[in-house]
């Protein structure tokens, strides 16, 4: 049984390292690209859809990866999997009081409707964000450790 939920975590961990880290370094600059507003829909659009579902996904690896701190403490590799959930904490922090504050105004905007410096905000979660998925790859990266 610990098995699989070491399986099943270090994949959920995994995914969502994957979705973050294609947001930060291919969606985000793609949109950034694009002519006009349409850079701009494409991440409000973006803010409501990951908005709605990585809160479950960041708190649903956490809780993982704490049950599996808990089941395999005696286990080879428990210090890493402590230290993993511990990176998992931060990077929920750092989403609840930096990220989702801004993400909550950008899935409210509306091309009549910007700041003045919607820009610069949008610039600033860009730069939470980087050092969130480098937090969640550091994550993966000690469970995938525990395994071995």
């Amino acid at each position: 049984m610990l098995n699989a939920l070491e399986v099943f975590t270090t994949v959920a961990v995994g995914v969502m390292v994957g979705v973050e880290f294609s947001v930060a370094f291919f969606v985000n600059p793609i949109l950034n690209g694009l002519p006009g507003d349409n850079g701009l829909r494409g991440r409000t659009h973006g803010a409501r859809l990951l908005g709605a579902v990585m809160p479950f996904w960041y708190i649903g690896s956490l809780v993982l990866a704490a049950i599996w701190a808990v089941a395999g403490r005696d286990h080879h590799g428990a210090g890493l999997v402590v230290t993993a959930a511990a990176l998992l904490i931060l990077s929920v922090v750092m989403s609840i009081l930096l990220l989702v504050p801004i993400n909550n105004r950008v899935k409210t905007w509306t091309a009549d409707g910007l700041p003045a410096d919607w820009k610069q905000q949008m610039n600033r979660w860009d730069r939470f964000h980087y050092v969130r998925v480098a937090v969640i790859i550091a994550a993966f990266a000690l469970l995938v450790a525990a395994l071995a």
